[in-house]
């Protein structure tokens, strides 16, 4: 009985200076990467850094940090060298289970640190248009126009071509009519200009084009290329607005817009 208490106390007096120091490595590890993490955080923020890309680094410093105190302090008990070569082989094979969420995650801090878009963008993405309202590690958030919530896989964001419209300070706007085939065609280009200028946030530079794009079935039609500011107005206003000053000023110059007609030619039979 004596020997198994000399034992314990043999045991307990080498055990408890690891135990203290593990637990002191540890306790520094959780203060201090608490610390730079948040010095970090903001340094990005007086620096103007995108808050994805800040939360990333914050959180990459704070859990680096932790998991290093950890491993230090599981070293005074014990070689963690073969605990580290396991933990290698799961994490591989862990890993290789859950690549498709891996290439999300990869592609999330690609897409946070290049910043193709931010939050609160208009972006255009497989066949997607809508507002970002946020940027995840995982999948990318959007409200499209008719208010539908969508939510991409980032390898899919940053796998296709991505149109950010908000970067897109000047846009073109395309709208088409068709006049009948005895019209004058040099007046009608310089009616339909005079129409569309004026139009708030239509820029005189590039100025408003007429081109006369196909003979149709039953008229000749006129493409108008109008850059618009968008910062002033929205496209589908500037397109609403085109329309109603193309029809008053057609109108008021006689030239007419055609409705497609057909000739049916009835034989009676005898």
């Amino acid at each position: 009985m004596e020997v198994i208490l000399v034992d314990i106390q043999l045991w307990f007096w080498d055990f408890l200076p690891k135990a203290v120091w593990a637990i002191g490595i540890f306790v520094l590890g959780w203060y201090f990467s608490g610390v730079l993490a948040r010095m970090l955080r903001k340094v990005m923020e007086q620096h103007n850094v995108d808050p994805g890309v800040t939360n990333l680094a914050h959180d990459v410093v704070r859990w680096g940090l932790l998991i290093y105190s950890g491993i230090m302090a599981l070293q005074q008990f014990t070689d963690v060298t073969a605990f580290l070569a396991g933990l290698g082989i799961l994490g591989f094979t862990v890993g290789f289970a859950l690549q498709e969420t891996m290439k999300n995650f990869a592609a999330g801090v690609l897409l946070l640190l290049q910043k193709p878009f931010r939050i609160g963008d208009s972006i255009s993405v497989q066949g997607f248009d809508g507002t970002v309202t946020a940027i995840n590690l995982r999948s990318t958030e959007l409200v499209d126009i008719n208010g539908r919530v969508v939510i991409l896989p980032n390898a899919e964001v940053l796998g296709h071509a991505i149109i950010n419209f908000t970067r897109s300070v000047r846009r073109r706007l395309q709208v088409m009519v068709g006049v009948a085939y005895g019209s004058d065609l040099k007046k009608v280009s310089q009616v339909a200009l005079d129409a569309v200028r004026g139009i708030p946030g239509v820029l005189e530079d590039p100025a408003p084009q007429a081109m006369l794009s196909v003979f149709g079935a039953a008229s000749v039609d006129v493409t108008l290329y109008i850059w618009v500011d968008t910062t002033r107005v929205g496209l589908l206003a500037v397109q609403d607005q085109a329309i109603k000053n193309l029809h008053q000023a057609f109108e008021a110059n006689g030239i007419e817009i055609p409705y497609p007609t057909q000739t049916l030619l009835m034989k009676r039979e005898s």
